[in-house]
């Protein structure tokens, strides 16, 4: 008789540690199977904004069989580059200037292989032009090539229409695109009769500026320079836990 009551408690103890250990284990399955219960979304915020700085670059050419001649044709159609821009409301002191190169242009033979004889010179010179006036980069640009009209060679590069400010709006865009993903993860949560829990993980995509109107993406993100116009996107995947 004392034999099994000597065994009694330790029987009674091993049952209640069994007990707490299924309640212990159920209870964290219980929250693991919760915790692994999420939706993830991707949420967006798109915004048009207009480009308040342009630079347009371009470069005057000059070609002659004497390269001091061509040199000298450079210097004295450069105030003429001048005077046309000065119309415009550009003056000499809003222009930068670049190092003045020049190369010599080889003869070909019948066969069409350049030889060692030297046909011309080609001197040149770039400068650029910077502004908040975007509209009126945009219509020297396209007046630059009535330069020829006057016997003057300017090739004029398309203009780089910039947004100051796109670092501060772009931080304001991927919060926006985060609270998108929170709304479409809580209408989906309520349409299925769930409410949504805490945020797991989140993810920004890359930033897309396009031109306005367009479908323009790509995988690293894209940074339209080519138009007044444009369009920024954001893009931001997220994961939510599930109750």
């Amino acid at each position: 008789m004392n034999e099994k009551n000597n065994l009694l408690l330790p029987l009674t103890i091993l049952s209640l540690s069994i007990v707490v250990s299924v309640i212990i284990f159920s209870s964290v399955w219980s929250a693991a199977r919760s915790a692994d219960q999420t939706i993830t979304v991707t949420g967006s915020a798109k915004q048009e904004i207009t480009s308040n700085f342009a630079v347009l670059r371009g470069t005057l050419i000059t070609r002659n069989f004497n390269a001091s001649s061509a040199y000298t044709e450079l210097q004295n159609q450069m105030p003429s580059v001048l005077k046309f821009l000065s119309g415009f409301g550009f003056e000499k002191e809003d222009v930068e200037f670049f190092t003045i190169n020049s190369y010599p242009i080889f003869e070909l033979n019948n066969q069409g292989y350049q030889t060692q004889n030297i046909s011309s010179y080609v001197y040149n010179q770039r400068i650029e032009i910077k502004s908040s006036d975007v509209f009126k980069i945009k219509e020297i640009s396209l007046a630059l090539a009535s330069l020829i009209e006057k016997g003057i060679e300017f090739n004029v590069e398309p203009p780089e229409y910039l947004f100051t400010n796109i670092d501060e709006l772009k931080i304001s865009m991927q919060a926006e695109a985060a609270l998108n993903a929170k709304m479409r993860a809580e209408q989906i949560a309520e349409a299925t009769d769930r409410s949504l829990g805490p945020l797991r993980n989140a993810r920004m995509g890359v930033i897309q500026i396009t031109p306005k109107n367009s479908n323009m993406v790509s995988d690293y993100g894209f940074n339209d320079t080519s138009s007044i116009e444009k369009e920024i996107t954001a893009v931001v995947s997220a994961s939510f836990e599930i109750d």
